[in-house]
């Protein structure tokens, strides 16, 4: 909806989170529930202020919707806490009552977790009397004036083809000459039209089209532009709006900044300061969505001091800004936190900008050409002098859609916010302030160190995913990597025994069969094909069961290890073992590993990265920080097992749905045993005709359960099916090797396909007992 109110803006209002054991109704009626349930003196409160009112500080989203995108993130992001959006709620202050009289009453209420106030302030821009205008803008340029986004137009994507963002705020001019190419539309929210300069000119900033009158934004070219208002809304209100229309790799940009509590001189910072925006910004991180928040603008008035994030200290005592390992009160929302610097190099921190180590980047904060507008809605005017951390931060955004829409361009997918804050915010490929600049406020990205160097002068770990893999995007095998190696013993010396030199190097057959009630040990080896030496790498590793499908919802942890030092060069290098212990280990036999990497210059992706569908499917092949082990050892001749036909050797394995919703799959099976070989597909009754293409005749065992007697030679299809999400379907391979053969080795694979493209695959290699005997010799 697109609609225009000129009202005063939202007076004061007070946020309260109830605890846990409160529940009131979250679309109206909460004050009678506390009054009909004694969990609050809610009638004595509204006598002592009067036209007191209690909302849900949510109204955007419905809380059922909610709570999924809540479960969402907790499933696939293991770091994220998930928050209680249904216990926030909002008073709006009337015009005669204090606001921190009434907070410091619902302080007293037993039933109340947290209480502040909310004060309406300024958009986050500074005095235009203290912010000269300069004849040119060079903030396209090269660095180390700039970001040099001229540089990043030359590569497919650097202009933002592809990506979308919304940017949060209270007012623009959407039909812009400069604009209103993108269709923009309000998706939540009122419009405030003495805003419509301050939101005209970010949108400018970064995406003014290239339509030769007036100026061209950083992406000219993204796909999608949209905004949400929170005038005559809260905050998180309209983040949740925004972050109902975004997907994994989208970007939010957070135009807004907060009356910061228990401050003095009115000190104004960003958003996250305040609980409930945490939460909201906190769940769209945990999403997979990039968001970029103005760190605001000290007292907004060009006088010292600024805020500073190292010191603040909350209403309970607590550093939640203060980014440092041994602040265990350090809370990361996983945003870009944004500051402001001269337009002049060398830049220096405007006078009234943020810093502390949650800074992440800086950018212009003053002289900034751009579009303009005004409270009539004027659609031809341009201005010079725009700045504050509402210059800085869409400069910012601007550099990561280049970013996002140049990695989705060339390799398929695209950053996590995670991966995105480290790139933006790396000092080998951005721009330092001035040596005189004593406060952190973090770099000025450089998209052209970004582009052209950092792969060669950062490091680029990787993990094979099958003997011959170069750590580049490949389609080749995406099951069958060489490099996580499991034993129930430990080894002496992993690197003499796995790494470079050991003989062992593509030797894919190392790893054992799971070893029940004991403790087994993981070795993951790691090659490093970057230009420098990466130290300090760390190696996770999941276990799932055996399908041939393995999307993060299988996973479970088994540890993680740091090599101190992978050299470059492509030097294999094997870490000290991950002990597996044996209360976690389900049973005694195969299972499927996920094997990750970390560094700091190279960071992993996360589990959340995968569960947007279409990012599984190409980091699979294309992010070589993570690798699959889906192959396994076994025996040809192996001793009788109940249910199992006599001289047969049964190969479990689940056919799985995709994660998120139900998806048509097939499978394909790879055959390659010996003449005289005999092979059955056990498989649920309830699917046996999908396999009709395969064998016309089956087998009915029981009830459940069908027998399909398959060629074990070559290659064969089965149809589709679609299969329900993360449906669990069970499954068995029977083989029998004639005796003539069981001393000699052969392989059969069964590799899941979607729209034709293998997503997974598990392959098992048939060997003599004799092997198997020498195998189980090596553990000592």
């Amino acid at each position: 909806m697109t609609t225009t109110d000129n009202s005063k803006h939202l007076d004061a209002q007070v946020v309260i989170k109830f605890r846990e054991y409160v529940r009131l109704p979250y679309t109206g009626g909460a004050e009678e529930a506390l009054v009909k349930h004694k969990l609050a003196p809610w009638e004595n409160l509204r006598q002592q202020f009067p036209g007191i009112a209690l909302k849900p500080l949510i109204s955007s989203t419905p809380l059922n919707k909610l709570e999924e995108l809540v479960k969402r993130a907790t499933q696939t992001d293991p770091t994220y806490k998930p928050a209680q959006f249904g216990q926030f709620f909002y008073i709006p202050v009337p015009g005669d009552v204090d606001a921190e009289e009434l907070v410091r009453a619902l302080k007293q209420w037993r039933s109340v977790e947290t209480v502040y106030a909310d004060y309406p302030v300024p958009d986050p821009l500074v005095n235009a009397a203290n912010d000269p205008r300069a004849v040119d803008q060079d903030y396209l340029d090269a660095a180390p004036v700039g970001i040099d986004a001229r540089y990043a137009w030359n590569f497919t994507g650097g202009d933002g083809a592809g990506q979308r963002f919304i940017d949060m705020e209270r007012g623009w001019t959407l039909d812009h000459e400069d604009l209103a190419a993108h269709s923009a539309s309000l998706l939540h929210g009122t419009l405030l039209d003495s805003s419509r300069a301050h939101g005209t000119a970010v949108l400018g900033q970064i995406c003014a089209v290239d339509n030769t009158v007036g100026c061209v934004g950083i992406t000219p070219n993204v796909a999608s532009v949209n905004v949400v208002s929170y005038h005559m809304s809260t905050r998180p209100d309209a983040m949740i709006a925004a972050i109902s229309n975004l997907s994994f790799g989208d970007v939010l940009l957070l135009e807004a900044q907060v009356s910061v509590p228990s401050s003095t001189a009115n000190m104004l910072g960003p958003c996250e300061v305040l609980d409930a925006d945490y939460e909201a910004i906190r769940l769209a991180t945990a999403l997979g969505i990039i968001v970029v928040e103005a760190g605001g603008n000290g007292t907004n008035n060009g006088s010292t001091p600024a805020f500073d994030l190292d010191a603040y200290d909350n209403a309970a005592g607590q550093r939640i800004l203060f980014r440092d390992p041994a602040n265990p009160d350090f809370r990361d929302s996983g945003a870009i936190i944004v500051s402001a610097a001269t337009s002049a190099d060398p830049h220096t921190r405007m006078a009234w900008a943020p810093h502390g180590q949650r800074i992440d980047c800086y950018a212009w904060g003053e002289n900034i050409n751009t579009t303009n507008s005004n409270s009539t809605g004027s659609t031809n005017l341009y201005q010079t002098g725009f700045g504050g951390t509402s210059g800085a931060s869409p400069i910012i955004t601007g550099a990561a859609l280049a970013i996002q829409g140049m990695a989705q361009a060339s390799f398929g997918f695209r950053f996590s916010p995670r991966q995105m804050r480290a790139i933006l915010s790396n000092p080998a490929t951005g721009t330092a302030p001035a040596v005189t600049e004593t406060t952190h406020i973090g770099v000025m990205p450089n998209l052209r160190a970004i582009i052209d160097n950092l792969l060669n002068i950062t490091p680029d770990v990787y993990l094979r995913d099958f003997v011959g893999d170069t750590g580049e995007p490949h389609s080749g095998s995406i099951s069958a990597s060489p490099d996580i190696i499991v034993r129930p013993t430990e080894v002496a010396n992993p690197q003499t025994s796995y790494g470079a030199g050991s003989g062992t190097e593509n030797n894919n057959a190392l790893g054992f069969e799971a070893e029940a009630g004991q403790d087994n040990f993981i070795y993951v080896r790691v090659l490093n094909q970057g230009g420098a030496d990466a130290a300090n790498v760390k190696a996770t590793v999941y276990w799932a069961p055996v399908s041939t499908l393995v999307t993060p919802d299988l996973w479970n942890l088994v540890g993680s290890v740091t090599l101190p030092n992978v050299p470059a060069g492509e030097v294999l290098t094997v870490s000290n073992k991950i002990t597996w212990p044996a209360a976690a280990i389900p049973g005694t036999g195969h299972y499927c590993f996920v094997g990750m990497l970390d560094h700091a210059q190279d960071p992993a992706p996360l589990p959340a990265d995968f569960l947007n569908w279409d990012n599984f499917r190409l980091f699979i092949r294309n992010n070589n920080n993570v690798t699959w082990r889906n192959f396994n050892v076994v025996n040809n001749d192996p001793a009788p097992e109940p249910g199992v036909p006599k001289g047969f050797v049964a190969l479990p394995f689940l056919f799985p749905g995709a994660p998120d919703k139900a998806r048509r799959m097939q499978l394909k099976f790879i055959n390659r045993l010996p003449a005289g070989a005999k092979m059955y597909l056990e498989v649920p009754l309830s699917l046996s005709h999908l396999f009709s293409r395969l064998q016309s005749e089956f087998i009915k065992v029981n009830r459940k359960t069908a027998l399909l007697p398959m060629k074990p030679h070559g290659v064969a299809l089965s149809r589709e099916v679609l299969l329900k999400a993360k449906a669990r379907n069970g499954m068995r391979l029977l083989v029998h090797i004639p005796d003539a053969h069981k001393q000699q080795a052969f392989e059969v694979a069964v590799a899941q396909l979607y729209q034709q493209e293998e997503v997974g695959r598990v392959s098992w290699r048939l060997v003599s007992k004799k092997e198997m005997e020498q195998r189980r010799k090596q553990l000592g």
